[in-house]
């Protein structure tokens, strides 16, 4: 795969299925185990005598068996209807409805039967090696105009943090895909929040407990392990800055400096990690508008080029201000006012014009610069919750020492204290610390990388009851 498509959603095709229409049912059938392509569905298309039985029999059965929540299935070979029904075979008769409604929407001309859709490119040699067996072609399409493929973003084998991307919206095809960034990032951000060694290696334990499908009820939480063993690793890094380990036990050297000791200087670097971070989201927000829209409608968008003028002019000219270099003060002025401009000229471009459009650019410039710096300071929340979460273990742990000077009795007491102090603090501060980075996450950064929202990608997948070809193994479909 090329280094540039690594930075991008699954390269979409537009694809047709051309069969004839003897074979149309096995094609799609073959199509389904696959679960590889999205077929166009068919516009107000009656229900199929599938579907009429389906709902027929879902109409007798309660809705608290089985069979009204259970999973299609298709036969290789087209089934009795009347007997599935008979049976309440919903599984069966489910699947049938949905390829019944595929075959619905196909193009049918003399002997041929045609389906469109969208396939990701990688996979269409596999799935076109599959419909050949049942007398099919796939064949590519130009993309029509006006319409823009579905979005896939690249699973990442074992390892993925596209759900986090996922959870906030679908990204734009054109858009490029933030999600080993925003994962690197979250991590980050709740390693500062979360800093203690002895904390951020009981998150790697849950992670691998989590990897292993351990406790089996948290199994269906196991695609959230590589989020849980990446806030343990950061956390732990974090906390051998602090020189923290369930707390200020001295078992640590500090590295760096103590939460306690030096708040201001954790404020201070929060709120410039935090500036580094909008920085690089400014500049995949600006390469994002240039994918959409081409460089005439980035050069004066606010997450654009010109934003990203303006936040670089804006945080050299305080670098400047508070290193005393002027010449970078007045650098970073003059380029944050050009920004500004640019800004301010495409908001008044998307205005009636008059005193009207004035007033109306004038309120969105302030909301701009406001915007600016309050996402910026934001970012102090970081310091200000590792400072809690260090306060709280600190509080802990004089309590424990406290109690262990007062004999057998005040050594039990203290084993106890430290037990349920750690984990009330663990549990809440991991709470907290996942909100918040997640907060950040979503509102300060991702606002600034999507200003459209694309539509996920949804193959049509309905496993088989029997492979359709006893020759072929089907291998799950794994674009990217």
């Amino acid at each position: 795969m090329p280094w540039s498509e690594a930075w991008t959603p699954v390269r979409m095709r537009r694809v047709a299925v051309i069969v004839p229409q003897v074979a149309l049912r096995d094609a799609l059938v073959r199509i389904a185990e696959e679960g590889c392509v999205e077929l166009d569905s068919a516009e107000e298309a009656a229900p199929g005598a599938a579907a009429v039985r389906l709902r027929r029999l879902r109409g007798r059965v309660t809705t608290a068996g089985p069979e009204s929540t259970a999973s299609a299935v298709l036969a290789a070979a087209a089934p009795d209807l009347d007997l599935l029904e008979e049976r309440r075979d919903v599984e069966l008769l489910a699947g049938e409805a949905q390829l019944q409604e595929r075959a619905e929407g196909a193009v049918r001309h003399g002997e041929v039967a045609a389906l469109a859709g969208w396939c990701p490119a990688a996979e269409m040699p596999r799935v076109a090696g599959r419909l050949a067996a049942a007398g099919g072609a796939l064949v590519p399409l130009p993309s029509p105009r006006g319409t823009n493929p579905p979005t896939l973003l690249r699973p990442g084998g074992a390892v993925s943090f596209a759900p986090l991307v996922t959870t906030y919206g679908t990204p734009p095809y054109a858009d490029l895909d933030p999600s080993w960034p925003a994962g690197l990032a979250y991590v980050a951000m709740f390693g500062i929040m979360f800093g203690d060694v002895g904390h951020g290696a009981l998150l790697v334990l849950g992670a691998l407990a989590l990897r292993l499908g351990r406790p089996r009820r948290f199994a269906r939480l196991g695609r959230l392990w590589p989020f849980l063993a990446g806030a343990g690793v950061a956390s732990m890094l974090a906390g051998a800055a602090y020189g923290e380990f369930f707390g200020p036990t001295g078992l640590l050297p500090v590295l760096w400096l103590s939460p306690l000791d030096s708040p201001a200087r954790l404020l201070a670097a929060a709120v410039v990690f935090g500036a580094g971070l909008l920085t690089v989201a400014h500049a995949a927000g600006a390469v994002n508008r240039v994918r959409e829209g081409g460089w005439g409608t980035a050069l004066y968008a606010a997450s654009g080029c010109a934003g990203l003028m303006f936040y670089l002019g804006l945080a050299l000219a305080v670098a400047g201000l508070l290193l005393h270099r002027p010449s970078a003060a007045v650098a970073g002025a003059t380029l944050a006012v050009v920004g500004l401009a640019l800004v301010a000229l495409g908001m008044f471009r998307a205005t009636a014009g008059g005193g009207a459009g004035c007033a109306e650019t004038a309120v969105q410039l302030f909301d701009v610069v406001v915007r600016t710096g309050t996402n910026t300071l934001s970012f102090a929340r970081l310091a200000a919750f590792g400072l809690t979460h260090a306060a709280l273990a600190d509080l802990v742990w004089r309590g424990t020492t406290g109690l262990a000077g007062h004999g057998g009795a005040g050594v039990a007491g203290a084993v106890l204290l430290f037990a349920a102090g750690t984990a009330l603090s663990f549990g809440l501060e991991a709470l907290v610390a996942g909100v918040q980075a997640l907060r950040l996450e979503f509102y300060e950064l991702f606002s600034r990388l999507f200003e459209a929202e694309g539509r996920p990608f949804r193959p049509w997948h309905v496993p088989s009851a029997e492979p359709a070809d006893s020759t072929t193994k089907v291998i799950p479909c794994s674009p990217g």
